[in-house]
């Protein structure tokens, strides 16, 4: 009887994908390799590579990784996550149209919104909550739809196989971002998805030292399209940045399992707050898509939001006295961060259906001591 291969688990994909000791040195980690151009044996002839923009071996690394953990056959690195929205917004022509979740990052529907429909593609925002809606909005030129989940910031969770399957019936791309999950929490290549997408400057960077962007896919044809815009537009990481990434990804399994238990803490802690009103995070038995999560999601992620009694001013106001959640934009990394969303990352939005509320609080639920994290937001909220 032929013995089945081993499949390795995430953790060991994690540090080992795309990852093989360095040939010439024996260097158990990927070298930087710090190069505009490589020297060509003869014209025509080359070991791979010729000039970074087109390829270069540290970021070769971080794109088979990357694909290692999404599930996906094929991974391709960017110079941050708008750069990665963009290439898949240049897929479109004229006359496309795209369906997007109503709950996105701010970025993102700035993009099309303020930057592809001048250029003729239409956009229609739904909730998708309910797939149906998503149905409903399809149109004959549709070629896109963008799920976003869990959404930035209301931590909304849509049912990535129900939208990727509208999506097939409508010859669309199925196009998720996982930036809040990260694929140690969920991978949507296997729900059905045909893109997943990251700013790897979140949490598989993890550290807020680096501004990245991936994606990850299986089909061929994709990943022949995408990199084309990838060397024609020329928005790659440089080497450092791959390195960077590459050098997070390698403890993306246990700062998850960190971030998602601090999360479910303080969510619960808020839930028993008299000053807090509401809660948006997955884990929460009373969010109106956990159970959904649960099928989607190994855990929670360390995102999520809430609002005060006393709206706006009392929101400011919290968020100016944290000592230890830092009042900054961005998330995923090991620091907490707190962050009003509508007068910070969401602002392209404002005075849109897509608008969060103004006193919306959002936290990045950092590694620290959870006691400690309560204990900050307990004297903030006053």
């Amino acid at each position: 009887m032929k013995e089945t291969p081993h499949k390795p688990g995430f953790e060991t994909l994690a540090i080992h994908a795309g990852q093989d000791p360095e040939a010439a040195t024996g260097a158990v980690v990927v070298p930087i390799f710090q190069t505009s151009t490589f020297a060509q044996e003869a014209v025509g002839k080359n070991k791979g590579y010729e000039y970074a923009r087109t390829g270069n071996p540290t970021r070769t690394a971080l794109e088979t990784c990357l694909a290692a953990l999404e599930g996906g056959r094929w991974g391709l690195a960017f110079a941050s996550g708008m750069a990665a929205t963009d290439a898949v917004a240049h897929l479109l022509s004229k006359g496309d149209h795209v369906v997007m979740t109503d709950d996105v990052y701010g970025g993102t529907y700035r993009l099309f919104a303020k930057l592809f429909e001048r250029l003729g593609v239409s956009l229609t925002a739904v909730d998708m909550r309910k797939p149906e809606a998503a149905r409903r909005a399809m149109r004959p030129r549709t070629r896109l739809v963008w799920i976003e989940t869990p959404s930035n910031p209301l931590l909304k969770v849509l049912d990535i196989g129900a939208l990727a399957e509208i999506a097939h019936r409508g010859k669309a791309v199925a196009v998720v971002d996982n930036t809040f999950a990260s694929p140690y929490l969920q991978q949507p290549l296997r729900l059905g998805a045909d893109l997943v997408l990251h700013s790897t400057t979140k949490y598989l960077g993890g550290h807020s030292d680096v501004i990245g962007g991936g994606l990850a896919g299986t089909d061929e044809d994709l990943r022949a399209r995408i990199a084309f815009i990838q060397n024609a537009a020329g928005g790659v990481p440089g080497p450092f940045d791959a390195w960077l990434v590459l050098r997070g990804a390698k403890t993306l399994a246990v700062r998850m399992e960190r971030h998602s238990a601090n999360a479910q803490a303080i969510a619960e802690w808020l839930t028993e707050n008299p000053k807090v009103t509401s809660v948006n995070y997955p884990g929460l038995v009373t969010h109106p898509q956990h159970a959904l999560a649960r099928r989607q999601m190994r855990a929670f992620g360390g995102m999520l939001s809430f609002e005060l009694r006393g709206g706006e001013v009392a929101a400011k106001r919290m968020a100016a006295r944290t000592k230890i959640f830092a009042l900054a934009e961005s998330l995923g990394g090991v620091e907490s961060l707190i962050e009003i969303p509508l007068a910070m990352t969401h602002g392209s939005v404002r005075g849109t259906k897509l608008a969060p509320p103004a006193g919306l609080v959002r936290l990045s639920v950092g590694i620290e001591s959870v006691d400690d994290l309560i204990g900050d937001l307990g004297q903030a909220i006053g």
